[in-house]
């Protein structure tokens, strides 16, 4: 019998963090749309968006609360409720602060992360 290991790079929170998203179609029509997060980690966040986006496209994700836009890509999307795709966008680097939580996992900040928490 194979043991099956957790390969998460860090811990998921269930967090709606309020967040717009701007890029462009696959057919270079830009596009902008304001949503919410539905889980974050270290590495990216899991969307609920109205529009269907490529795996491998690149968008700017800015966190409406604090301002900040950090580049992501778009690693899985697969269809949810109500016309809207959920989908899961990475970071172009490991940005633990990015969510502003004051109690993160310790597994988001490792030794060999780009990100180390100040403090």
């Amino acid at each position: 019998m194979d043991v099956i290991t957790n390969r998460r790079r860090s811990q998921r929170l269930f967090l709606q963090v309020r967040v717009l998203l701007d890029g462009k179609l696959g057919n270079q029509k830009p596009f902008s749309e304001e949503a919410q997060t539905v889980v974050v980690n270290a590495h990216g966040a899991l969307i609920e968006v109205s529009v269907a986006l490529d795996q491998g496209q690149r968008v700017a994700l800015k966190n409406k609360v604090t301002g900040e836009t950090i580049e992501c890509t778009v690693k899985l999307v697969s269809a949810a409720a109500a016309g809207k795709f959920s989908t899961a966008f990475e970071f172009a680097h490991p940005n633990p602060d990015f969510w502003r939580i004051s109690f993160p996992p310790e597994d988001w900040y490792s030794r060999n992360s780009d990100s180390k928490k100040s403090g």
